[in-house]
Order: structure tokens, then sequence, then C-alpha cells
């Protein structure tokens, strides 16, 4: 994983950051649990944006991050996302990773990561996102905006 910069991110996958950042710190402070959300991008757009679902829908699956990618796919009326940015307040987990990867999305940035949050958020922690970009064009960059977002995972105690 590479640390983000101001100039590797562009201003729209910055403000679809930012939106992500305020959406997740509005979802704690309305529901009392910890805010997760994400945004699916193409061509400087936001295409869709997902919310955590889980406890809504009582569906394990249902992270925002495959929120995202669902409305992304129907929006699109395609199930291939090659072209698109994931932009996630949390460093997606393992299952995320992979529906990205089937959907054919190649870029992630985040906020808060992996070494930094609850070990909770992760059911494999020897399966680290450097395991998703070997060798055929995956970019992941972390640690966008990660001090204005890392209290809501810290402990994972939502």
């Amino acid at each position: 994983m590479t640390k983000a910069t101001a100039h590797s991110i562009s201003p729209s996958e910055r403000d679809a950051m930012r939106d992500a950042i305020d959406r997740a710190l509005t979802a704690q402070t309305e529901t009392g649990k910890a805010g997760i959300a994400a945004s699916i991008i193409r061509d400087g757009s936001v295409i869709a944006t997902g919310e955590n679902e889980v406890h809504l829908q009582s569906d394990p699956t249902q992270h925002a991050e495959m929120v995202a990618i669902t409305r992304a796919a129907q929006a699109l009326n395609t199930t291939d996302l090659t072209g698109c940015t994931l932009i996630s307040t949390l460093q997606p987990c393992e299952m995320c990773l992979a529906a990205m990867r089937f959907a054919g999305i190649s870029r992630v940035i985040f906020a808060a990561t992996q070494d930094h949050v609850a070990p909770k958020y992760f059911v494999f922690p020897h399966l680290r996102i450097d395991d998703f970009q070997r060798g055929d064009g995956f970019t992941a960059l972390g640690g966008i905006d990660e001090d204005r977002i890392l209290h809501l995972y810290a402990t994972g105690e939502e």
C-alpha cells in the first residue's frame, strides 16, 4: 500500500473522500455506530455511494464498499466496473477487496489504515492489502485524512 499524498489523488477523488468522511461521521452521530462510507467514481464523477448497512439489513456482507459496488453496477447496468475507483473511509476488508477485484476496480483510496484500527475489522489479518496489489496494476492509496476519521475505528467498540 502506498501512503497517498496531495499529488497522488485527483481533486474529484479528494472531494469524494471528504464527502465519505462527512457521511461516516454523520452516520456515527445519528446511530451511535461506527460509520463507514464508500463511493465509486469514474472519470471524475461519483457513480454511487454506500454506507455500512450490516445492522440495518441484518446481512454481514452489506459493508459500505459492497453497497457502493452494487449500486454502481446497477447505475451503469454492468458488473464490469473497470475504470472506476473505490473511495472508503476505512481500508477495505478482505471480502470487499475481493469484490472490487471481481468487479474490475483496480484503484482504491481510503482514510483509516489497517495498522491504526481495531483488529475486528479484518478477519484474516495475515492477508494484507499488499497481497491484492501483486502483479496486475492494482493501486491502493491509504491514510487520506486519516486523522479526521480514525477515532471511529480505533477501539472497535461502536
